[in-house]
């Protein structure tokens, strides 16, 4: 019997599952092992871990595995691939496709065949397939260049916008105008007693001492405050579809695609805020007549997987 392994490496988590021919017989979760986030020490500590994690529910000898296929992203970097590569082959027999992580999601949706797939996470991109098998891609440039609509670029946006209110109120904003309401429950995420605090962290780098600030923790309080009637995180969210919405266009329109692509989502932005994914699909409408969005979110893994018995 052959057995298959899938990886997906995200930017908060990496997750894996050991499956045979038919069915998924283990999974199992580690943290990150984005090289850009962690160590390389810390990385492959978690990923032998996850990787005897797994083996040892499916009761399965990585030694007996056919085929793996990981789907991580930065393998431009030669150095992630090489990591990715060495560790891998090192505890689990077969081959190894190594490929980024948008690849796996895309053949999660469409299974190699055309269509486009958005991806909002920590961070945000699109890539589709061209009924001639062209990969097309746009954004993914990273939080600093770009990642317009992820989890990260609302946490920032929002926290800019609120001072920007401050600074272009006349007078003093009442406590519960709505850039005052998400300042403070800003501060109360990242327990902070003041905006003063809120100020040196959010224009911290990261050092020794202390790392640089997760704005993508604060897309889930921009969408509960959103959803509780805040003005201002609405409006984040109404921006961040409609960059998303940009994004697929823009990918639509390389592929040269006519009525009727089909377009699917996965990250936890989309899969997770209503109103970015309904922002997002109303751009769309206009932008791309006739276009098709899937329902509910895609899993990554399922992509890697088909990969993996298919390679």
């Amino acid at each position: 019997m052959a057995f298959y392994l899938a990886l997906d490496a995200g930017g908060t988590s990496t997750r894996c599952l050991l499956a045979d021919e038919d069915r998924v017989l283990a999974r199992a979760t580690a943290g990150t092992v984005k090289l850009m986030r962690v160590s390389e020490a810390e990385a492959t500590a978690r990923l032998r871990s996850m990787l005897d994690e797994v083996a040892a529910a499916a009761g399965v000898s990585l030694g007996q595995v056919k085929r793996t296929c990981f789907g991580l992203a930065g393998l431009s970097i030669p150095a992630v691939r090489a990591w990715a590569a060495e560790v891998v082959s090192a505890q689990v027999a077969g081959s190894l496709e190594l490929c980024g992580d948008e690849e796996i999601a895309l053949d999660a949706a469409f299974r190699g065949g055309p269509g486009i797939l958005v991806i909002a996470g920590t961070g945000s991109n699109a890539i589709g397939r061209a009924p001639d098998g062209r990969i097309h891609s746009a954004g993914g440039w990273g939080p600093i260049l770009g990642d317009e609509g992820s989890g990260y670029w609302i946490g920032l946006e929002a926290v800019r916008a609120a001072l920007h209110a401050q600074d272009v109120a006349p007078v003093g904003l009442a406590p519960d105008d709505p850039s005052t309401a998400l300042l403070l429950e800003v501060q109360r995420t990242w327990s902070l007693g003041s905006a003063a605090e809120l100020i040196e962290l959010g224009n911290h780098r990261g050092d020794g001492r202390r790392g640089a600030p997760d704005f993508a923790a604060l897309a889930p309080v921009v969408a509960r405050c959103a959803e509780e009637g805040n003005e201002l995180a609405g409006d984040i969210l109404q921006h961040a579809g409609d960059e998303l919405g940009d994004l697929v266009a823009l990918v639509a329109d390389k592929m040269g695609a006519g009525d009727g692509v089909s377009v699917a989502f996965t990250g936890s932005v989309l899969a997770h805020i209503a109103q970015v994914r309904t922002a997002m699909i109303a751009r769309l409408m206009v932008a791309v007549p006739g276009v098709r969005v899937g329902e509910s979110a895609i899993d990554p893994l399922e992509g890697a997987l088909w990969r993996a018995r298919h390679g």
